[in-house]
């Protein structure tokens, strides 16, 4: 009986014109149709979040544990609601964006081999005094949520129809070149945990692997201070690499969907290089009208 609950289903979401493969634990989804059911009868399933994966992602983040998902589930939708989620994209507009990459660079960039997502972050070049002068804490934790809403309702959509198989996390990659104690000052601590808190509750289990690069002795010394900010199963997801990380990156991410300066083929020329680019499949309009 165990075997057959672990056996995996394969489902083809004929909903839209291109099928989508999406193999599924059947225990899984016992699990999460009970979990379903729970929150139907307590008025705690609005039907932008009636998903599966959704509902799922949640359940994993707990263990499993229907008690413990539905009241972290009950917060994020109390969270969304003082916080405007749901029309953040039409409600909020952060006209300070190309100042803000000059001070902090980051964004998607390509996809990996399984057609994940990649998401950029050049930490060695972040400036957080002069980031905060051009923003506030606030106005760029708005920011970050409006871009997280962008993954999970553009991005992982237009990464699916692409792969034709369900996707619902990325690959994350930390440029720590010249990063040490010194970059860690109060602005960035602050900015990094309330980040990491936005994530962790209401956006859990989104993140498939991280590699942080670059990583020499300042940064090493760092991250036993960072490190202890994160949630075990997140730590867990992360590889620390040094100067020669190449082979690692080339192992799961194609040299064409990495920009230059870090070991791949990409410039995004014409856009402003590949970290002002957006470079990924829901740039495709034909993908976009699916």
């Amino acid at each position: 009986l165990k075997q057959a609950l672990r056996r995996r289903s394969k489902i083809f979401d004929r909903r839209q014109s291109i099928p989508i493969q999406d193999i599924r634990d059947v225990e899984e989804q016992v699990i999460v149709q009970t979990f379903r059911t729970t929150l139907v009868s307590e008025n705690l399933l609005p039907e932008s979040h009636d998903d599966y994966h959704e509902l799922r992602r949640f359940l994993r983040a707990r263990g499993l544990d229907i008690d413990k998902a539905k009241l972290m589930w009950s917060n994020m939708l109390q969270w969304r609601a003082e916080n405007g989620v749901d029309t953040i994209g039409e409600d909020f507009e952060f006209g300070e964006i190309e100042e803000v990459k000059k001070y902090y660079p980051q964004g998607h960039h390509g996809v990996d081999k399984e057609g994940r997502p990649i998401y950029i972050e050049r930490l060695g070049k972040v400036e957080p005094n002069k980031l905060m002068q051009v923003t506030t804490l606030e106005r760029y934790l708005k920011y970050h949520v409006q871009e997280f809403e962008k993954l999970l309702r553009i991005k992982f959509p237009a990464c699916s129809l692409a792969v034709k198989r369900h996707i619902d996390s990325g690959t994350t990659i930390l440029d720590v070149s010249g990063v040490g104690l010194k970059n860690f000052s109060k602005t960035a601590r602050d900015l990094i945990i309330r980040i990491q808190k936005v994530d962790g509750d209401n956006y859990p289990e989104t993140l498939h692997k991280l590699f942080i690069i670059n990583a020499g002795a300042g940064f090493r010394l760092l991250w036993n201070t960072v490190k202890g900010f994160l949630d075990p199963k997140t730590t867990s997801k992360i590889t620390v690499l040094g100067y020669k990380y190449q082979p690692n990156l080339l192992e799961v991410v194609d040299a064409s969907q990495l920009p230059e300066f870090i070991g791949g083929t990409c410039t995004c020329p014409g856009e402003g290089g590949c970290m002002r680019s957006d470079k990924g499949p829901w740039k495709d309009p034909e993908l976009l009208k699916v």
